[in-house]
């Protein structure tokens, strides 16, 4: 990580610093790794000249030249793995839900996707060796789904001080997309004051579906989409956490929608997402969760149960 402040790069004077900064670019990584239009918007640039400061930034950061195989190798043993509580969920994602990556639970109401969202809220401020990112979490609700009272059971299963957990767990309503998009970059700040480790959004195509209806607003809503998609991705990258994000599935079959288990958002959140996983019901409240995509495992099924303690194999 780069050690200068922003306001040591070229073209970037305290006014511009303090835009920035209110726009979640707390750092030069930060910069480096943006686009010239996300930082010409935030900090009322011209293009060339927000072109010019990520330039600078990059530099500054040694982000944007080719490296060798093994430079990546060695800075891929820093990204954690989160237990989600099942060891066979964990052995479906190669050891558990990875840092720097989107995870994205997707299938019908009552599948067990927020369910497992808050197992992971609780389980990231466990110690490493119990599969723990020792972090907090910011937990973004578009469906007013986030239970108190669940991450209290949960907690007391493992013996932690549910009261203590409550306080890790750094909730804020979206109202719409507009809302939900503005809440990655309060995320930027509020990961400056507090070890954030997971990053949640439940769900997180509701807004944007009921928002942009119709085709003629297709275009414009895979565009927000994969602009949201791309920020946190950015936020996992800089702060080291995981991204977990749920969606939802098509209602029904017919001719328009097609296949009724296709996850909402088509092929944006799909190539996004670093790992996908579809979850249904089975009998006796068993979940099955399978790995549809992934960049480097195959794909699989795990069986786990969703109980009053949390989740289990």
């Amino acid at each position: 990580m780069a050690s200068k402040s922003i306001e040591e790069l070229p073209g970037v004077g305290p006014a511009t610093a303090d835009k920035l900064r209110e726009a979640g670019f707390n750092d030069v990584m930060a910069i480096a790794v943006a686009s010239p239009q996300m930082l010409a918007e935030a900090a009322e640039l011209g293009q060339s000249s927000a072109q010019k400061i990520i330039l600078a930034a990059r530099v500054e950061a040694d982000v944007g030249g080719f490296e060798t195989g093994d430079t990546i190798l060695e800075r891929r043993k820093s990204i954690g793995r989160l237990t989600s509580g099942s060891k066979s969920l964990n052995e479906l994602l190669g050891g558990g839900f990875e840092t720097q990556a989107i995870t994205e639970l997707y299938g019908e109401f009552g599948s067990g996707k927020t369910q497992i969202a808050h197992q992971l809220a609780v389980n990231v401020t466990r110690p490493a060796d119990e599969g723990g990112l020792e972090g907090e979490t910011l937990w973004i609700d578009t469906e007013t789904t986030f239970r108190p009272s669940r991450v209290k059971q949960m907690a007391t299963a493992l013996e932690l001080d549910p009261d203590k957990i409550l306080k890790t767990i750094h909730v804020a309503r979206a109202f719409n997309s507009h809302h939900q998009m503005l809440l990655i970059e309060k995320a930027m700040e509020e990961a400056e004051k507090f070890p954030i480790k997971l990053l949640v959004v439940d769900s997180m195509t509701g807004h944007f579906r009921a928002e942009y209806i119709g085709r003629g607003a297709l275009a414009e809503r895979q565009q927000l989409l994969n602009r949201h998609m791309h920020d946190l991705l950015r936020f996992g990258d800089v702060h080291n956490a995981a991204i977990c994000v749920t969606n939802q599935v098509q209602a029904k079959p017919d001719a328009f929608f097609g296949d009724p288990t296709r996850p909402i958002g088509g092929h944006i959140v799909g190539h996004t997402a670093t790992f996908r996983i579809y979850l249904r019901k089975s009998k006796g409240g068993k979940r099955i969760a399978r790995l549809t995509d992934s960049p480097n495992l195959p794909e699989g099924e795990a069986v786990f149960i969703v109980t009053e303690e949390g989740i289990k194999d």
